[in-house]
């Protein structure tokens, strides 16, 4: 099942925008290093829900913006979520060898090239955010860097993944649970939201506003995650179903059943839905992100 059809036209638009900002932006295959380039371009351009580049464009958009010079924020923030995977599919880390349908970027180039591939499309991303023409000016440029590099370590992605490799064979509380995902994968979520908002020169009200949202929405995506492993095909969500519980990982349905998980994800999506009620039709997109994130079938 392509991820899109799950989207509006609007949505898929946007998803076709980010798809060529991508490609525009990532080095020729052709050019050498000709292998590097060609696993960074297999992470980046096989797929995927594209949902951080649509944060993005629909916190901007709520806000009135939708130029182009956003598509540098919304490409740094797909080029990080790329290496963040191939970096978690190595044998040393989650040990995958199947990623949006297809063979894991190590599989496909080695270990040693996935590896690399992941350090080049990180370095891309800031190289793109801060390149002139990324942010309205210095200072918001500085806070949208920053925003950017806090959701990418100890205190984001690296940190999470660090709290999943120790939490394998324990029993993780819910709270335990929810912090870990909040950092693994809400805080990119989280950057995606104020990188758009921050391009389109919100408030420090809106940003609180659009921070709330932000949380919900990600740890709402990475429940249904959990639900989809146990619930999903292999086939469909185009990853390895059931990987999380053979690998003994605490999940959000191990630790409080799928019935329990289905709830917290309806909660998670009114909370979100409140946070952007003010935005009215403006905030159309966000909406529709919500409700993404929480009833998707990969």
């Amino acid at each position: 099942m392509n991820p899109n059809t799950e989207l509006g036209p609007a949505l898929q638009a946007l998803i076709r925008r980010a798809e060529q900002a991508l490609d525009a932006r990532l080095p020729n295959a052709e050019q050498a290093p000709v292998e590097l380039h060609r696993a960074m371009r297999y992470a980046v351009l096989g797929g995927g829900k594209r949902l951080r580049p649509l944060l993005v464009y629909a916190a901007a958009h709520a806000l009135g913006r939708e130029d182009t010079a956003l598509d540098a924020s919304a490409c740094a923030v797909e080029l990080i979520h790329a290496y963040s995977l191939v970096h978690d599919d190595l044998p040393a880390m989650d040990d995958d060898d199947l990623r949006r349908g297809r063979p894991t970027c190590h599989i496909a180039f080695g270990e040693a090239m996935a590896i690399l591939a992941g350090d080049a499309l990180q370095a891309l991303a800031f190289e793109l955010l801060a390149a002139p023409g990324a942010s309205p000016g210095a200072a918001i440029g500085m806070r949208m860097l920053h925003a950017l590099g806090r959701a990418c370590g100890a205190e984001g992605m690296a940190g999470g993944q660090a709290l999943d490799l120790a939490a394998v064979g324990r029993k993780l509380t819910l709270a335990e649970l929810e912090h870990m995902h909040a950092c693994k994968t809400g805080a990119l979520i989280r950057a995606s939201v104020q990188l758009g908002a921050l391009a389109a020169g919100a408030d420090e009200a809106t940003l609180a506003s659009l921070d709330r949202y932000a949380a919900a929405v990600g740890l709402a995506f990475q429940v249904r995650d959990d639900i989809l492993d146990v619930e999903g095909e292999s086939a469909v969500i185009g990853k390895t179903a059931g990987k999380d519980a053979a690998a003994d990982k605490p999940t959000f349905p191990s630790i409080i059943g799928l019935d329990a998980s289905r709830a917290r994800v309806a909660e998670l999506t009114a909370m979100a839905l409140d946070a952007v009620a003010p935005f009215g039709a403006r905030g159309g997109l966000l909406v529709e992100l919500a409700h993404y994130a929480a009833q998707r079938q990969r």
